[in-house]
């Protein structure tokens, strides 16, 4: 793909940006975006951090919900998917040798990108496997980012054919014998809209079912073993109470009730020990809750703005008993 962002009909391009490629610590070209808020003023950055399987092209529209709040958003596709460099040579496979390049990843984003080119101060907000990547790294951030918000964490798993524990145990059999590289399963399983777990919002899923239709590089298939097994190893350091003591960056868990793929039951537990963080559940919401009905969507940016500061605090009070 010679160009860097792509549209559909139903999602077009965010303007007044900027997009290219940035070099990782071990030679990846990476793809990045950064979106500039037409506000004389800026109220700082946020920088948005993907899911598995996930692209920028996904979060158009909400990066147009926050450039519209005088915020820019600064973003890029994770090692090993969208538009950024894969790591096989079967790309489709969703990979990665270790966990913690995913965080040097971010912390050279950081470095070539963000602080060169983007507006103080700096926020996170992450989804999924990208909130386990900022709860990994999120002890020595607190210098450059002020607060983080994370949208169902990715720190279980829940909703497979097999349990976590049968999963993690069949992953670290495949690494020991250097089956690493391969998936557990022969086939990603097809999702329509009535059984899939990521949305109620059947117009936004079709949206981005089109976006797939179009421009199907982008997409990964199955994750691999050692993705697996990195990650579980990952859930595991970060869950733990000395992880957690150590993160001093105030935080917001948003936790739809009803995600089926990381239990609502983990993300609450997270809390317990989270000092710095707080529980804002979105009952009746799905895993991704940016891409939910407005109902829950509206809920959750609300809990973001009322929590972000420079953004619009009119939405505090619709998040009850909501505090920092």
């Amino acid at each position: 793909m010679d160009q860097v962002l792509f549209s559909t009909p139903g999602n077009p391009i965010p303007e007044n940006r900027t997009e290219g490629f940035f070099e990782t610590h071990d030679g990846l070209q990476l793809r990045y975006a950064v979106f500039r808020s037409s506000a004389s003023v800026a109220k700082g950055t946020v920088v948005l951090l993907h899911g598995r399987n996930e692209y920028i092209e996904k979060y158009y529209e909400t990066i147009r919900d926050l450039t519209d709040k005088g915020l820019w958003v600064a973003t890029f596709d994770l090692r090993g998917q969208g538009n950024s460099a894969r790591l096989l040579k079967t790309r489709h496979y969703g990979h990665v040798r270790r966990f913690v390049d995913y965080e040097h990843d971010l912390d050279t984003f950081l470095e070539k990108i963000v602080l060169p080119d983007t507006r103080l101060p700096f926020y996170i907000l992450a989804h999924s496997t990208g909130a386990l990547i900022a709860l990994s790294a999120a002890p020595y951030l607190s210098s450059r980012i002020e607060r983080m918000v994370l949208t169902a964490p990715f720190i279980g798993l829940s909703g497979q054919a097999a349990s976590s524990g049968t999963i993690r145990r069949l992953a670290t059999i495949a690494c020991s014998l250097g089956l690493g590289s391969f998936p557990l399963a022969r086939k990603l399983r097809d999702m329509p809209f009535t059984d899939n777990p990521l949305t109620s919002d059947e117009v936004r899923f079709e949206r981005n079912q089109a976006i797939s239709a179009a421009y199907p590089d982008l997409l990964l298939g199955l994750p691999t073993a050692r993705w697996l097994l990195e990650s579980f190893i990952t859930i595991d350091r970060v869950t733990s109470p000395n992880h957690l003591f150590s993160i001093t960056i105030p935080t917001v868990v948003i936790a739809p009730t009803r995600d089926t793929i990381v239990p609502y039951i983990a993300q609450e537990r997270l809390s317990r020990y989270f000092r710095a963080g707080q529980l804002v559940p979105i009952n009746g919401a799905r895993h991704e809750v940016l891409q939910e009905r407005d109902v829950y969507r509206k809920a959750a940016l609300a809990a973001f703005h009322a929590f972000i500061p420079g953004s619009d605090a009119e939405a505090a009070e619709a998040v009850e008993g909501f505090g920092t």
